[in-house]
């Protein structure tokens, strides 16, 4: 292949992951382009690259589009040889209706593929989620792996919803309409890892929460971990092996950890500057009842428990091997203290 002639397309190109997306593309030799619902945003995604460093110069285009409108999509996937659609709503709170997630998550999806489809592109890797596999069932001791589901009969909030409505769509389309466009699915636990800009994931918001003394505890949960430079990483291998093709992928560092396991890990490797991050194990009983009067605690209420995952599949087929879960939540964590030191 020859990376200098060919041409990725990356949706939502101002995020946490597709930041990284751009940047790994940009080193391995290929062209981006990259979408952005606004030009002026141009110069942002500009200088994280530029933090990664990586050399952009005229190998990185930009393509106004909206994953709610269908305006723009089939200029921005003109003459790319791969998509890779990372774009996709994740909200800091909790949606007044599930529709508010549901519908561009899905109807952007499709959106992409239509137009991607319509460009001859050859392939489509789509940034799915865990939440598309792992929630809406009882406990259960076995990992999840890629065969599995999420069951939307159960107890499930939005965002799990909207990402399995949206991958399932995804699959259906190719199905049925697809006309040879091949696709392929990353499904990634939390993502941490290095920021590069202050566009950062649900996840990393959660580092900050931590590091800020803003959680009263650590409640008894089991959290996949896996660092955003080994989601890209893995994001460009599905892209151009051929077994990727029609396949998913879960994305995580090792085991689960326990939340007061991860507050641990911030103490060990920060030091005095992880000092405000709770070590105290919150009860059951209490984030029940918290979560009454607080719906981003409520959201967290199924979950309580433990729960695991394997990335066995991708290390198997595309060769793909994760840092650790301490390297990606201390990259994380250094990150967002440098980013408040440069603000100050």
């Amino acid at each position: 292949m020859n990376k200098a002639a060919t041409t990725v397309l990356v949706t939502g190109g101002s995020g946490f992951l597709a930041s990284h997306c751009i940047a790994q593309l940009l080193a391995a030799g290929y062209r981006v382009r990259t979408s952005v619902r606004d030009l002026r945003r141009e110069p942002e995604v500009r200088a994280m690259v530029a933090k990664a460093a990586v050399e952009a110069g005229d190998r990185l285009s930009f393509a106004v589009a909206d994953l709610e409108r269908d305006a723009g999509w089939a200029e921005a996937v003109a003459g790319c040889d791969y998509v890779l659609h990372v774009a996709s709503p994740f909200p800091a709170g909790v949606p007044r209706h599930e529709d508010e997630l549901i519908v561009p998550a899905r109807d952007g999806a499709l959106r992409v593929l239509r137009a991607a489809r319509d460009a001859r592109v050859k392939r489509v890797v789509l940034t799915s989620s865990f939440a598309a596999i792992g929630y809406g069932h009882p406990a259960r001791t076995a990992p999840f792996d890629e065969t599995v589901w999420s069951d939307l009969s159960g107890e499930i909030a939005a965002y799990p919803k909207s990402k399995t409505l949206a991958e399932r769509a995804a699959w259906e389309f190719i199905e049925r309409e697809g006309d040879g466009l091949e696709l392929s699915a990353i499904n990634p636990v939390g993502v941490f890892g290095p920021v590069l800009g202050p566009d950062y994931s649900t996840s990393i918001a959660f580092i900050r929460r931590m590091l800020d003394g803003k959680l009263p505890g650590c409640p008894r949960l089991d959290f996949g971990t896996v660092d955003v430079r080994d989601v890209a990483d893995l994001h460009l291998r599905a892209m151009i092996d051929p077994a990727a093709n029609g396949e998913r992928f879960l994305a995580v560092a090792g085991d689960f950890m326990p939340v007061i396991e991860i507050a641990r890990t911030l103490r060990r490797g920060l030091g005095a500057e992880a000092n405000k991050v709770p070590v105290r194990q919150l009860p059951d009983w209490l984030v029940r009842v918290t979560g009454w009067f607080d719906p981003m605690v409520r959201q967290i209420v199924p979950d309580l428990g433990k729960k695991n995952a394997s990335s066995a599949k991708a290390q198997r087929v595309l060769g793909w091997t994760p840092r650790s879960s301490e390297e990606g939540l201390i990259a994380a964590a250094r990150s967002l203290i440098e980013l408040e030191r440069a603000r100050a």
